[in-house]
């Protein structure tokens, strides 16, 4: 039960790009990324005109080669949830002529749950890096608080069941 418990309150939703951007030509998807901690049971979000954009789910050869013949999944609501359901890495390339090229490519580091099980608050605890800035509702820095109350509240109770 706690293992369940523990799932739910430590999912996080990431959209793609924000705070200052979305599924874009002017985002840096690699810095991005890298201030982002993601785990199984968390999920990205993309957002973006479909008339301009789509997400394509490659492998990593055609990632690196911004190849979008053959994608594994091909996403076109312009508002595309995708569950990170296990560690590995997941590759995204926009599949517009020369979005890719320009920039328009996302890899996501999915990383095991079990070694992120730090103490709430503690460095490298299981929470998404904010920025900075003001926590509003459904910003990460929200989210990370929220998802370090679910750790403490599982820790409690499994201390208490022992």
């Amino acid at each position: 039960m706690a293992a369940a418990v523990f799932c739910m309150a430590s999912a996080a939703t990431y959209n793609v790009g924000e705070p200052g951007g979305s599924w874009n030509l002017q985002t840096n998807y690699g810095d991005w990324a890298s201030s982002k901690r993601f785990h199984p049971g968390d999920q990205i979000v993309f957002k973006y005109s479909p008339q301009e954009h789509d997400v394509r789910e490659v492998s990593k050869a055609d990632y690196d080669s911004c190849n979008t013949n053959g994608p594994i999944a091909t996403h076109n609501s312009g508002n595309d949830a995708i569950a990170l359901a296990s560690p590995g890495t997941r590759y995204f390339i926009c599949g517009f002529p020369s979005h890719c090229t320009s920039g328009m490519k996302l890899q996501i580091n999915v990383v095991p749950s079990a070694t992120s099980l730090a103490p709430a608050g503690a460095p490298g605890a299981n929470a998404p890096v904010s920025p900075g800035g003001p926590s509003t509702p459904g910003s990460d820095a929200t989210k990370a608080t929220a998802t370090g109350f679910g750790l403490a509240a599982v820790m409690l109770a499994a201390a208490l069941m022992a």
